[in-house]
């Protein structure tokens, strides 16, 4: 496995900042280069000039220039698009996670630019658009919720009031879908699961009596009850999305060891795209998230903003408890 991630790391486009580019447009346009601007497909030329890079374009129909990195997360960006590129397959290819700081080691940046890359690339790893629901024509979806770390300015109590709170449905021979909530009862679970999931979908959850009545919207509600030891029970069962919490908390534990509420959901999101994506290779895996950077650029006033309003909204729960 190692000396396949290795010979992997050498190819051209993690080295040559012109491959990487090269290799962006075969991956991104495999059918033609794309007007970011007016999505006009194969009308275009390319522009040429001593003060010109390479792979600048413009479009007959816009009259507008881009190149394949604008109206991505590596747009305006000082680092080389080999170095993005590496980043990319590096979070692609560690099952349990790459901190920020091995970035910064390994691509030779600064601490902050490799944090904020991997926050960009996170953003890309996002679910964008409309999905299917899960659990269609009758399938299983495992529905558990688990918690992590302490939030900030919450009394700590006994339970899991002061920790943070995620959500994960995850469909058998499907994918995983996981989000942080702020309190895990039945009127927030309620509309989540409504969205995500087919009421043609068998569903299966713990005792928890907030599923008692969500359970009802289904087709059916296996539920498994762990305080008498069952954990097993024909097909009713939570072991699949059990041991992907696994996975997420050995990363967040032995990789991150800290990670802030404001940022917990890219986090989750990052480890659900590996999650979905588990049954193929790393290089296939990191082709399939550069189809996915477009659209989702992140700012560094777009993360402060974030950050804000979450401790606004930390602060305003506080003073209603």
């Amino acid at each position: 496995m190692g000396r396949v991630m290795n010979a992997n790391l050498l190819a051209p486009h993690f080295i040559c900042p012109i491959k990487a580019r090269e290799y962006l447009e075969k991956t991104r346009w495999p059918n033609g280069i794309i007007c970011p601007h007016c999505g006009v497909l194969g009308d275009h030329y390319a522009l040429k000039g001593a003060s010109l890079r390479p792979g600048v374009y413009k479009c007959k129909d816009c009259q507008k220039p881009f190149t394949v990195t604008v109206g991505t997360v590596f747009e305006r960006s000082k680092v080389p698009l080999n170095k993005w590129l590496l980043a990319v397959h590096l979070m692609c290819a560690s099952k349990k996670a790459i901190s920020a700081h091995q970035v910064h080691r390994m691509l030779g940046v600064s601490y902050n630019t490799a944090w904020f890359m991997c926050h960009r690339i996170r953003e890309a790893m996002s679910p964008s658009g409309t999905q299917a629901l899960l659990g269609m024509k009758g399938g299983h979806v495992e529905v558990d919720e688990t918690y992590w770390g302490n939030r900030k300015d919450v009394v700590k109590k006994r339970g899991y009031h002061h920790k943070m709170k995620i959500v994960s449905m995850v469909e058998r021979d499907g994918e995983k879908r996981s989000f942080t909530v702020d309190r895990v009862t039945a009127k927030s679970l309620a509309p989540l699961l409504q969205a995500n999931i087919s009421t043609d979908a068998i569903l299966n959850t713990d005792e928890f009596s907030s599923y008692t009545k969500i359970g009802k919207e289904f087709s059916a509600h296996n539920v498994v009850n762990h305080s008498k030891g069952e954990y097993v029970r024909c097909d009713a069962s939570t072991n699949l999305v059990e041991s992907s919490f696994s996975l997420l908390k050995r990363g967040l534990i032995g990789t991150f060891h800290h990670v802030g509420e404001q940022h917990l959901q890219r986090y989750v999101g990052e480890f659900d795209f590996r999650w979905n994506h588990r049954k193929t290779t790393d290089t296939e895996r990191s082709d399939t998230l550069l189809t996915k950077v477009a659209g989702k650029r992140l700012t560094y006033r777009q993360r402060k903003g974030r950050a804000k309003a979450l401790k606004e909204a930390s602060t305003s729960e506080k003073t209603r408890i």
